[in-house]
């Protein structure tokens, strides 16, 4: 009996997926298949908070289809190779997938269907990730935007994203399912320690769990939005983010209903940032790892001092809002999102540590962390990155503490007075040496 696969990456839903909607139209049993890819050059490394919520997710997601059919096959192994074999074990006669947009998973992606097809094999991909793809927003003279207000101006310019597809009721499956790894044994979730605590109090990863938590913020939290969404204590933000970032709920589903409920404007503008995001990495592939602007390359890194940096990772720095950011992080896997632009400037501006070694850091300590998000947004705070807050502009930790968290309810619940630490830096000081090193890029070619 023939088949057809449905390859999920960041996509780990079925209500709202074209590669499972094109699939289930095939009128072939269909077989989900997850590649966890850790070999292919460029691909890089998962982070461990996100290991973690991968786990859940794919626990989920295997249980979800195994109600409706069909299964979930797990592999380990370069894409390439681990698709061609799967074709060959399951019988398929075709492959879908919804799009990758970093440039390593292009060419693999670009790669695979080139093969797929040449092999007679129907392979095809799917928007499921994005409002927009990236080579569709372009400037009047078909450039990509580096500023985020026109970007967006053209993206609501363009036709009102799609109705998001329905969720399956049934999904038919093969009788009898290729070989597959068994989840525990990628041994995603930590052990020797195991730190995930606060994160298993935290969160409850998968489709349904996105679902309900969509519901509980446009019932809830939407009305205050734009008025509440910077203060840390209020409980005010979606706590959507690790739910897009692993495609547990798609970005039209999150559009159309927040507009079915009355939300405008801003919220739906942090999706646009998102999307911003994501068609930076698309044109930048090397994000993570180069200035976007060429001129802070000039910017004169000091020494890194161990101490400081170990310190601002623990939120042990004497900064009470910065320590109160970290402990959460730490604990939780999560951070709001206006006190990582201040634990960011604190570390890039006031320890003087290159922009890389944070995005680093949060890359293996956040459950939304993504390939796009993740440096793009550490680069809009360095001011090296695509309409960046300007270098000089450096949070002040202790006014921002006075003005979003002036009861110091958010400070209090993570860094109680015992257990606070003198600061390890003066800020004023620390601010004087980071406008003087700023010279430096002031000075080179623009670029």
């Amino acid at each position: 009996m023939t088949s057809t696969i449905v390859w999920f990456r960041d996509d780990l839903r079925l209500a709202d997926n074209p590669a499972l909607r094109a699939a289930l139209d095939s009128d072939e049993p269909v077989i989900g298949l997850y590649v966890l890819d850790e070999e292919s050059p460029g691909i890089r490394p998962l982070g461990g908070a996100a290991r973690w919520w991968l786990h859940h997710s794919l626990a989920s997601l295997g249980e979800r289809l195994r109600e409706r059919g069909s299964t979930l096959v797990l592999r380990r192994g370069a894409a390439e190779r681990v698709v061609s074999e799967m074709v060959r074990d399951a019988g398929a006669t075709a492959v879908f997938w919804n799009r990758r947009y970093g440039g390593p998973e292009r060419e693999i992606d670009t790669r695979i269907k080139t093969g797929l097809r040449d092999d007679g094999i129907e392979a095809q991909s799917f928007s499921g990730s994005l409002l927009h793809e990236p080579w569709e927003v372009k400037t009047g003279g078909g450039t990509h935007f580096s500023v985020f207000t026109p970007f967006w101006r053209a993206c609501l310019a363009l036709p009102a994203p799609r109705a998001p597809l329905p969720e399956p009721r049934e999904i038919p499956g093969p009788g009898r399912a290729p070989a597959s790894d068994a989840l525990d044994e990628w041994g995603l979730l930590p052990t020797k320690p195991d730190w995930a605590e606060g994160l298993r109090e935290t969160w409850e990863p998968g489709e349904p769990a996105a679902r309900q938590r969509l519901r509980e913020f446009l019932a809830d939290d939407l009305g205050s939005y734009d008025r509440a969404r910077d203060e840390p204590s209020a409980g005010a933000t979606s706590l959507l983010s690790p739910r897009l970032r692993w495609g547990e709920i798609s970005p039209y589903t999150v559009w159309h209903e927040a507009v079915e409920a009355g939300g405008g404007g801003r919220f739906l503008s942090e999706l646009g940032w998102r999307e911003f995001a994501w068609h930076t990495l698309f044109h930048f592939p090397d994000l993570a790892e180069k200035n976007l602007r060429r001129e802070f390359d000039a910017f004169p890194w000091p020494r890194l001092k161990p101490s400081h940096l170990h310190a601002w990772e623990r939120g042990r720095t004497g900064i009470p809002l910065v320590d109160a950011g970290m402990r959460e992080l730490w604990h939780t896997g999560y951070m709001h999102n206006r006190v990582r632009m201040v634990t960011a400037s604190f570390l890039i501006k006031n320890l003087l540590v290159d922009w890389r070694r944070g995005e680093e850091w949060f890359w293996d300590t956040l459950v939304d962390a993504d390939a796009a998000n993740n440096p793009f947004n550490w680069q809009w705070v360095a001011g090296s990155g695509a309409d960046a807050a300007p270098y000089f502009r450096i949070f002040n930790p202790e006014l921002q503490a006075k003005k979003f968290d002036p009861k110091s309810r958010y400070i209090d619940e993570w860094v109680p007075q015992d257990e606070r630490v003198e600061p390890i830096v003066d800020l004023a000081e620390s601010r004087k040496a980071a406008l003087e090193a700023y010279e430096h890029v002031k000075r080179a070619p623009r670029g």
